[in-house]
């Protein structure tokens, strides 16, 4: 008798996933697609703009809870783990998906608030909400945690957002080690150029100089001339990824970093 294979729209079904970083860009696309696949859903950001997703999410069928919040404090990832448990009792998927470059420029021409910053936006909310999940998750004995890295631990005019992820990708190998027994599996997609709507909100408010801009252009061709396919990837292509390493099917992988980037490896 041939087993019926699992219908991979249902993968997500009475399971409560927290997407952070959720108003815009990957982690909105990563609540809708886990909505459609029947996700119980936690939506973080610190925007307001992340209670209109949630409507959309709302409109797919889904449950959904909303938690406005500063995910560079501790006090705020556990604002966002207090409120997945309140409402549906349990965590069984954390995708940590705040982050991103602010500034685009040679590491010389950094200040040093500014990579205080960019460490703040894209490696703290990482470490903050792995260490405020992990308490519900060995309570139950298992759960399944997705961070966002990306490529761009080898890429040029973001040397601070560069080493932060390379934290994330640190952070992912060592939790998948420490915590495998426990029934709890840590991995990392390391995300390529992503073709994205602009942003709403955008992390970096000024408008850019025409030195920055030829900065910020330099990253765009880097991109694209390191990447084998010499293109940019699209939102549901990330999404794919994370949505994969989240679910069931991937019952047996742990401390990996997958890269999304058309061949380019990071």
């Amino acid at each position: 008798m041939t087993q019926e294979p699992n219908n991979t729209r249902e993968r997500f079904r009475g399971k409560v996933v927290i997407v952070t970083g959720a108003a815009q860009g990957i982690g909105r696309g990563v609540a809708l697609a886990a909505a459609r696949e029947g996700a119980r859903l936690v939506l973080a950001d610190r925007a307001g703009l992340v209670r209109q997703v949630a409507a959309e999410c709302i409109d797919l069928g889904a449950r959904v809870a909303v938690v406005q919040s500063d995910l560079e404090s501790y006090a705020g990832a556990v604002a966002v783990i207090d409120a997945a448990l309140a409402g549906f009792g349990r965590v069984d998927v954390l995708v940590n998906n705040v982050g991103g470059t602010i500034w685009a420029k040679p590491y010389q021409e950094y200040e040093e608030d500014q990579i205080e910053a960019e460490i703040r936006r894209s490696l703290f909310p990482t470490l903050w909400c792995c260490r405020a999940v992990l308490p519900a998750m060995l309570a139950q004995g298992a759960g399944a945690i997705v961070n966002i890295s990306s490529v761009a631990t080898r890429g040029i005019h973001r040397i601070p957002y560069s080493a932060a992820k390379g934290g994330v990708n640190a952070l992912t190998a060592s939790l998948a080690m420490e915590h495998a027994q426990d029934g709890i599996r840590v991995n990392a997609v390391a995300t390529g150029g992503t073709e994205a709507p602009p942003r709403v909100v955008p992390r970096n408010p000024e408008p850019l100089s025409a030195r920055e801009q030829v900065w910020y252009q330099g990253i765009v061709d880097q991109t694209v001339a390191s990447s084998p396919m010499h293109r940019y990837g699209t939102i549901d292509e990330q999404v794919a990824a994370i949505l994969f390493l989240a679910s069931d099917e991937a019952s047996y992988i742990t401390g990996s970093v997958l890269p999304v980037g058309g061949g380019d490896q990071g």
